[in-house]
């Protein structure tokens, strides 16, 4: 059975990718911060094994990257989703915060990306890797999006990278963006009426995507009617990109 590795697989997109790839038939590697959630998407899923991971910590990528290995004879998927975000303009925010945004969204889809592409080679099956992204890669949604917005575009520009430098081993690397989705990170705003009146406000579908629509879209990457697809930007946003000037070089 092939293997699939997701961070960020406690909740959200995250957890909804583990259980697509899952029922694609996967052994899955729930990774996350938080190790209880982890092992709750993990115990949900027919053949999967979880790890508490920092990943920005190579070293506990690797162990758990390991685990596809050791459990499930090799890694064929990978999908980069774990993330922060913190909300604030340049002046006032602290350069701790700053760091520590870029450190989890940009560097750990470089270590994520990094460790896998290794596992994939060493077993000379090639495979494929998807970092999430989000449209603040390629347009500022609202202000205070300098933390984050930095770290997703660097995102962007890392998978299509690894998709030529990785193109040769035949290892595909696209980057996924989210819109507006239903997920603990974002609840807040689409909880409150008027807060979810003026995000939605933006989306021609008129409401905020499903994890599982986002998995779905990874799901297809990993699927052979995605083989020759790589360095791709994939909006899965209901629209919203389609209203900024931004939109015609996201391709």
């Amino acid at each position: 059975m092939p293997g699939a590795f997701v961070t960020g697989a406690g909740s959200g997109i995250g957890a909804a990718c583990a259980v697509k790839l899952a029922s694609l038939g996967y052994g899955v590697v729930c990774a996350d911060s938080d190790g209880p959630a982890a092992r709750t998407t993990a115990s949900s899923l027919p053949l999967a094994t979880y790890a508490e991971i920092d990943v920005t910590s190579e070293a506990d990528t690797e162990r758990a990257v390991l685990r596809a290995h050791s459990e499930f004879g090799s890694l064929r998927v990978a999908v980069a989703c774990a993330g922060i975000h913190r909300q604030g303009t340049v002046t006032e925010m602290s350069r701790q915060l700053f760091d520590r945004v870029m450190a989890v969204n940009a560097t750990g889809s470089f270590v994520t990306a990094r460790v896998a592409a290794r596992a994939m080679i060493e077993t000379g099956g090639g495979g494929s890797i998807s970092l999430i992204g989000s449209m603040n890669s390629v347009a500022v949604s609202m202000a205070g999006q300098a933390a984050y917005a930095a770290s997703k575009g660097a995102v962007l520009m890392l998978g299509k990278t690894l998709a030529v430098d990785w193109a040769s081993l035949g290892i595909r690397v696209n980057v996924v963006l989210p819109g507006v989705t239903d997920t603990p990170l974002s609840r807040p705003s689409l909880t409150d009426p008027s807060s979810r009146s003026s995000v939605l406000s933006k989306v021609p579908l008129g409401c905020p995507a499903r994890p599982e629509d986002i998995a779905d879209v990874i799901g297809f990457l990993a699927s052979p009617a995605a083989a020759y697809l790589t360095g791709a930007a994939i909006p899965v946003d209901g629209g919203q990109l389609a209203l900024t000037s931004s939109y015609p070089w996201v391709h």
